[in-house]
């Protein structure tokens, strides 16, 4: 149960890779938008790429060091016992589903039987015999995982394993990854960018933007109260504005978001001024003909609907508010079916007081978009 800490600085293209990272016996989900630096952070900890200057290390173990005063230390992608899972599979077309699992076990006596036990584990040595364009793209994903699992690894690497796989193949491999941990005992980096497996597979969160980590956290911590706006939106965190502080005391934060004056819970507040946002789900539509309750009393507003959409599971809303910025509204198809709620129709809201979650403070003169982030 070695910890592995990463601590690195990497000139890329785009950008500048600077990572201070340390992963327990977890799962921890690296996420974040399509070049970030997630794939080139795993090859790092595997020794596929160098960084220019800092350190990785495994327990008592170091991998990598390079600072100015010490001995340089590089120890090769072989002897790191990093089981890697590309994207791709990077299964060798030429070899069947054996002798794929088989390559990297070629100097052990026991090789035959060890590669078995690892289809075996994986439910695919029914296919031992076969080759990679005879098998299903999700019995692939397993033949790359029992490759990866060939080397006895201390960590294991896991690059968008299951983007490519439908639902139900996707939710059963996910399953696989979390047993596969708990028996291993080794720290895994699982890198995605869909939340839907990061809520899946993972113990904690950390959030990657323009080579550097925004946050990191518990998946429900972080996910509810994202550090900062980038944060928010690389999570798709909707309703985001900014808005001024009017007010602070033990019953709460009061804003003025561009003259709509929102009640918010007590929470941490420093600066004039605030990123705050709401989740679509937590607005709710009032019924012109019934009385408050206590949940939706406060911050209610009339609104004008421009667009309403029928979307899988749930209706979408956008309302037009009085100061001129949208919000975001979901909400179950059963729900509010007595009420006319289509396009260019005047509907009231409640932005629950509760619900309303302050983000950060922003920056003195800082220019931040309202309305739908």
């Amino acid at each position: 149960m070695a910890r592995l800490t990463v601590d690195i600085r990497m000139r890329l293209r785009a950008f500048r890779l600077e990572v201070s990272l340390a992963v327990e016996d977890e799962i921890l989900v690296l996420f974040g938008p399509s070049g970030a630096g997630k794939t080139t952070l795993l090859n790092a900890v595997a020794g596929l790429a160098e960084p220019d200057e800092g350190e990785i290390r495994l327990g008592e173990t170091l991998f990598f060091r390079r600072r100015p005063g010490v001995p340089a230390v590089n120890v090769p992608a072989r002897r790191r016992r990093v089981g890697y899972v590309f994207q791709h599979y990077a299964l060798f077309p030429h070899m069947t589903v054996l002798e794929n699992v088989l390559y990297p076990l070629w100097r052990r006596p026991d090789a035959h039987r060890r590669a078995m036990d690892l289809l075996i584990m994986m439910q695919i040595d029914h296919l031992a015999d076969r080759y990679p364009h005879e098998i299903s793209g999700g019995q692939q994903q397993r033949v790359a995982v029992a490759r990866a699992l060939a080397v006895d690894p201390a960590i294991l690497l896991l690059d968008e394993p299951f983007s490519a796989l439908d639902l139900a193949v996707r939710e059963r491999l996910q399953r696989d990854v979390k047993r596969l941990q708990e028996e291993l005992g080794v720290p895994v980096i699982y890198v995605t960018h869909r939340l839907e497996d990061a809520f899946a597979v993972g113990h904690r969160l950390a959030i990657i933007r323009d080579g550097r980590i925004e946050q990191v956290g518990a998946i429900e911590d972080v996910f509810r109260r994202p550090a900062t706006r980038a944060a928010a939106e690389i999570l798709g965190l909707r309703n985001l504005f900014h808005a001024s502080v009017v007010d602070i005391s033990p019953d709460g934060v009061v804003l003025d978001w561009d003259g709509f004056v929102l009640e918010a819970a007590p929470q941490p507040v420093e600066g004039p001024a605030v990123t705050a946002y709401i989740r679509p789900e937590d607005i709710k539509v009032l019924y012109p003909d019934r009385p408050l309750t206590r949940a939706v009393r406060h911050n209610c507003v009339e609104g004008l609907i421009v667009e309403s959409r029928h979307r899988s599971g749930f209706r979408e809303l956008h309302v037009r508010l009085p100061n001129g910025h949208e919000v975001e509204v979901r909400f179950p198809h059963y729900t509010y079916t007595p009420l006319d709620l289509e396009e260019g129709r005047s509907v009231r809201l409640s932005l629950r007081k509760d619900a309303v979650v302050i983000l950060s403070t922003c920056p003195e003169g800082a220019q931040v978009p309202s309305g739908v982030g």
